[in-house]
């Protein structure tokens, strides 16, 4: 398993090399984890709804906010320098070709590394993602095709509710949280990053 750990990125291209990446593993090349961060953007789902981004498009340009119209599985996101974006690409033709199983693990690393914080995050039947009580800490959007997998996880770490406040998180009306917010104190990013990267080896390796 290659780890490719970039810093904060412009969507299009980490978009552009999920694809390159998908490409090379499903022609049998080691899979890979992609570890990064976003400047601001909104990602629309397949299953998304215009109506779920509650600004217009010039709010957004002077905001500096860019949208894309994704292939993932979900509805409207927003992603932020205060999250860490992770996206796998693993051929589940080596593993088990099981999606359920797979969105289940991905849910598993973010619940690990709040373990590791003293928080219990837990799943809400029938709505991807982690919660922390009723309020959610990570979205999971992932698209699979000839069973390799790209897109992933996105994990709150720090405020950016401003942000959030510019659309309809997923579609569920539901409130959003962060890792420093439950915790009451500052983190270092990189630290978070190490505890999510750890507890994805113990999953995927």
């Amino acid at each position: 398993m290659r780890i490719i750990e970039l810093g904060l990125t412009k969507y299009r291209e980490a978009w552009a090399l999920q694809k390159k990446l998908w490409q090379e593993v499903v022609e049998g090349a080691e899979e890979v984890f992609l570890i990064l961060r976003h400047f601001p953007v909104i990602t629309l789902g397949r299953s998304s709804h215009e109506s779920n981004i509650l600004v217009g498009e010039e709010i957004l340009r002077k905001k500096g906010v860019e949208i894309f119209q994704i292939e993932r599985g979900g509805d409207v996101t927003f992603h932020g320098p205060g999250q860490w974006m992770g996206y796998p690409i693993l051929d589940l033709k080596r593993r088990k070709r099981d999606v359920h199983l797979y969105l289940r693990n991905l849910e598993e690393i973010i619940i690990n590394t709040l373990k590791d914080y003293g928080l219990s995050g837990k799943r809400i039947p029938g709505m991807t993602g982690v919660w922390i009580g009723e309020k959610k800490i990570a979205s999971i959007g992932v698209a699979i095709s000839r069973w390799v997998t790209y897109h992933g996880f996105a994990f709150n770490i720090q405020p950016e509710k401003e942000y959030f406040n510019l659309i309809n998180p997923c579609g569920l009306g539901k409130e959003i949280t962060c890792l420093e917010e439950e915790l009451h104190t500052k983190l270092e990013m990189q630290a978070v990053k190490e505890k999510i990267k750890e507890n994805f080896q113990k999953i995927y390796s």
